[in-house]
């Protein structure tokens, strides 16, 4: 149902949430995507204006009043909650927020699921297990891939192998079954999502110099290398591994599709470089299409006035791009 609104989970309230949703909808109310904010509709009303906002009792009646309202489907906050003041007391609000957008998402009723920035410190605190959406939305959904995330600026697809891991657990969780798995994961979703034929892969080292012939680390010879040649065999057009240093300037950039990063800043530094304002991330592997913003909740500056909402716009589009993409097929 790719002419059904985006369900878009309102995140932390106490972020930029509640404004680059606002700011959003302004630019998009003409031309769409249209989307439908699932979260506390008191929030939306002081970031947008009690005059904008519109209840949505159901996400097609919320979809067809777009351009002239923006439709909150309203499950209201148990505390307050201000600008830039984290509240462990509304965590329950935001997983609640996020399961009831997923479950629209994978019923059919929204077209895709996009999810505004949430804070991992004010969820652990109120017992959440997850390390971020990406997890959480692949155990909801019950997906029998695991999700990997996929961050998207300009030219540039960086999939990754590790994601929120602390740096010195990393080389523990370079497994050739892990990255094979990531690299077949992101393999299938550029080819459904993105409309390519035969992607093209390159995999990222994890030492400097791919490990300088095992001088500066053995984990290239050892374990990367054979999961490239197991994802060839695979039919997949894969290479590497590269060294890192040497991947991501736009001439290396022309001779593939996607990198397959082992860790998090791998892949984060190179994005936000490309386009700060602009990335966006994409969950590979789920039943349902979901973006994001590629940037967090900015407590020091929400209420304030000073958020972009470029990602956000940017996360919307690409969202409608690509359930267009799964109905056309």
């Amino acid at each position: 149902m790719s002419t059904a609104p985006i369900a878009l989970s309102l995140g932390d309230p106490a972020g930029i949430g509640p404004e680059i949703i606002a700011d959003a909808w302004r630019a998009l109310r003409r031309s769409g995507p249209a989307f439908v904010v699932v979260g506390d509709a008191a929030t939306m009303e002081r970031a947008a204006g009690s005059d904008t906002v519109t209840a949505a009792p159901s996400l097609a009646e919320g979809g067809a009043r777009f351009g002239d309202a923006l439709p909150v489907f309203d499950i209201p906050l148990t505390c307050v909650v201000r600008p830039g003041e984290p509240n462990p007391g509304a965590a329950a609000s935001v997983i609640a927020w996020i399961e009831a957008a997923a479950r629209l998402a994978l019923t059919g009723e929204a077209s895709a699921l996009v999810t505004a920035p949430i804070a991992k410190a004010p969820l652990y605190e109120a017992g959440f297990t997850f390390p971020g959406h990406t997890e959480f939305l692949g155990a909801i959904s019950h997906s029998d891939t695991a999700p990997v995330m996929m961050l998207i600026a300009a030219d540039l697809r960086c999939a990754l192998v590790t994601i929120h891991e602390p740096l010195a657990r990393v080389p523990g969780l370079i497994t050739l079954e892990a990255i094979v798995r990531a690299g077949k994961t992101t393999a299938a979703a550029l080819r459904r999502d993105f409309g390519m034929v035969r992607p093209r892969l390159a995999v990222a080292a994890l030492n400097p110099h791919a490990g300088e012939a095992g001088a500066l680390g053995s984990e290239e010879a050892a374990i990367i290398a054979p999961a490239v040649r197991a994802l060839q065999e695979a039919g997949i057009d894969a290479s590497g591994p590269h060294p890192a240093d040497t991947l991501f300037h736009p001439e290396a950039r022309a001779g593939y599709d996607a990198a397959l990063c082992m860790y998090h800043d791998q892949a984060l530094i190179p994005v936000k470089m490309l386009d700060f304002w602009g990335g966006v991330n994409v969950t590979l592997g789920l039943p349902l299409v979901r973006t994001s913003p590629d940037h967090g909740v900015a407590y020091d500056i929400a209420g304030k006035g000073a958020a972009r909402p470029d990602s956000l716009i940017a996360a919307l589009k690409l969202a409608r791009e690509i359930a267009a993409r799964r109905a056309a097929r």
